[in-house]
């Protein structure tokens, strides 16, 4: 259900690994962060890639009211009788990192794109391969009647960073 998994939590530096009643994932060294010269707008529907800068970095510094996109090191496969919610941990909430991140619906697969805000007014630092949200798993009295997987949903399967996709209107 999880690659790689760590049986124990690790609590060396931001924790990660199983918890109590979850599991608490990792970011990557993988980010995509908003250009700070970037002009125009935001459009989920159509994400101009070239508004983000690629960065690669052990420690990213996620400036003062400012958007990073990450990924996580853990691959997700989600059983079709389960749905997970994901939180940012308190460590990062209490300096003013807001981590967004939706339900991992039942049967949907892959990495996890997730958003980073820097609410705060001064830099935020971010440590790839440590943990940055907590997973709870809700397990259904009964398997639902689609999955995600039979929806055939549009983040199924993502590997990498993956921007917002919206099907083109008619």
């Amino acid at each position: 259900m999880i690659e790689p998994f760590s049986e124990s939590l690790v609590s060396t530096g931001i924790s990660f690994g199983t918890a109590s009643y979850g599991y608490d994932m990792r970011i990557s060294d993988d980010f995509r962060v908003l250009r700070p010269d970037a002009s125009g707008v935001i459009d989920a529907k159509r994400i101009d890639e070239k508004l983000f800068d690629k960065v690669t970095a052990d420690v990213l510094e996620l400036q003062p009211h400012s958007v990073a996109i990450g990924r996580s090191v853990e691959y997700f496969r989600i059983p079709r009788e389960v749905l997970a919610i994901s939180f940012g941990k308190s460590t990062y909430a209490r300096c003013g990192l807001v981590v967004n991140i939706t339900p991992f619906e039942p049967e949907w697969e892959g990495f996890v794109t997730m958003s980073l805000l820097n609410s705060s007014p001064l830099p935020i630092r971010v440590y790839a391969n440590e943990g940055i949200a907590q997973v709870i798993f809700l397990q259904a009295n009964s398997v639902c009647d689609i999955s995600y997987r039979d929806r055939k949903g549009k983040y199924q399967s993502q590997h990498g960073i993956v921007y917002s996709k919206v099907k083109k209107e008619k």
